[in-house]
C-alpha cells in the first residue's frame, strides 16, 4: 500500500506538470556521458554484417517500451535506431524489426524468441526487460532464470545480444528494490558475455544531472517514455553501436565495462 501511495503521488505530480503546459524537449538535450554508452562487448557479428555484407538485421524484443507506447509510431526507439544507423552507415541496408509486445515480462519474451527473433536471422538482438518483472514483484531469482533462457535462445543464431535494463521513472523508483533488478541484468550480461545498454542510469542522469523534469521525458502515467524519451533512447543506442564499429575500424579500443 505504501508503494502504491508513493507512486500515486509522484504520478499526480507528473500529470500536473504536463497539464501546466510543459514544452517538448529539443533533441539537442539528448546527450549522456560517454561511459554510460559503453556496451561492454565488441559486436563482432554486427561489425561483420555492416562491413562485409552491407546489411544489418536487428531485432528489438521487449514490452511496451520497445513497442513504443507513449510516443508517435515513428518515434519508437527501434524506429529511431534504424533511422540513425542508416544516416551513419551510408550504403548499408539497416533493417530493424520491432518485436515489442506491451505488458509482457521475461517469461513471455523468452517463450517467443524462436518465432520473433531467431526467425528473422538477426545480427544483433536488443533484449529489453526488467520493468514489468519489478512492477509485478516477480521474484528476482525467477526473473534471472528466465532472462538466462532468453539470452541463450537469442544467441542461438550467432547474433550479438545487448540487454536493455529498466527506465528510471516515477513508477519504477516508487518500488523498494528496483535496483535489484537493474543489478540482476548487469550480472546476467557479464555472466553470458553479452552487452548492456544502461537505460536506467542514462535516464537517471537526465533527471539528476541534466535537470530535466519528469514531463520532459515521461508520459503522464509516470512509467512510459514520451516522444523525446523514445527518440533519445533510439539515438543513444545507435551511438553506442557506432562508437564500437567506428573505433574498431580506426584501431581504437573500447574501455571495459
Amino acid at each position: 500500500m505504501g508503494v502504491m501511495l508513493r507512486f500515486g503521488a509522484i504520478a499526480l505530480a507528473v500529470s500536473l506538470a504536463l497539464g501546466a503546459g510543459a514544452q517538448a524537449r529539443d533533441m539537442s538535450a539528448c546527450r549522456t556521458d560517454g561511459p554510460l554508452l559503453d556496451l561492454g562487448i565488441t559486436l563482432d557479428a554486427t561489425r561483420k554484417a555492416i562491413i562485409e555484407r552491407k546489411q544489418l538485421r536487428v531485432v528489438a524484443i521487449g514490452s511496451s517500451s520497445t513497442q513504443g507506447y507513449g510516443a508517435a509510431p515513428g518515434n519508437s526507439y527501434p524506429a529511431q535506431l534504424m533511422k540513425r544507423l542508416g544516416e551513419t552507415f551510408k550504403g548499408v541496408e539497416i533493417i530493424v524489426f520491432n518485436r515489442g509486445v506491451g505488458g509482457q515480462d521475461t517469461d513471455d519474451m523468452a517463450d517467443r524468441v524462436q518465432r520473433d527473433v531467431i526467425a528473422e536471422k538477426p545480427d544483433l538482438v536488443i533484449f529489453q526487460a526488467g520493468t514489468n518483472a519489478a512492477l509485478r514483484r516477480i521474484p528476482v531469482e525467477r526473473f534471472i532464470r528466465r532472462l538466462d533462457v532468453g539470452v541463450e535462445r537469442s544467441r542461438a543464431g550467432g547474433a550479438d545480444v545487448v540487454l536493455m535494463d529498466l527506465q528510471y521513472s516515477p513508477a519504477v523508483i516508487a518500488l523498494p528494490d528496483e535496483e535489484t533488478y537493474v543489478g540482476a541484468m548487469r550480472d546476467t550480461a557479464l555472466k553470458h558475455g553479452v552487452g548492456l545498454f544502461q537505460r536506467f542510469n542514462i535516464t537517471k542522469s537526465w533527471y539528476d544531472k541534466d535537470n530535466m523534469t519528469w514531463s520532459d521525458f515521461m508520459t503522464s502515467d509516470g512509467l512510459h517514455l514520451n516522444d523525446f524519451g523514445q527518440k533519445c533512447i533510439g539515438k543513444l543506442v545507435a551511438k553506442s553501436i557506432e562508437r564500437i564499429i567506428v573505433d574498431r575500424a580506426t584501431g581504437q579500443v573500447q574501455p571495459k565495462r
